[in-house]
């Protein structure tokens, strides 16, 4: 799934669960911690409009809340 990066926190337990069902369900996509890359902040911040993650970006739009971004995912992998 290329044109998808998913934005996650170290210990948001909402992003484990995103991640989890990704690994369960073989669903590769960039996976990019806000916390350890300052770039992919800013970038969230200036283009999604606010900080919250999990976040998944695809197709110019950014989806947030992971129970929306895993039936997305369940729709679309």
């Amino acid at each position: 799934m290329s044109d998808y990066k998913l934005f996650v926190g170290t210990i948001c337990p909402y992003c484990q669960k995103v991640e989890s069902f990704m690994e369960e369900n073989n669903i590769e996509i960039e996976v990019v911690n806000i916390e350890n890359d300052r770039d992919a902040m800013r970038e969230l911040i200036e283009k999604g409009g606010k900080r919250q993650i999990p976040c998944l970006y695809h197709d110019g739009e950014y989806l947030y809340e992971s129970d929306d971004i895993i039936e997305f995912l369940k729709e679309n992998k």
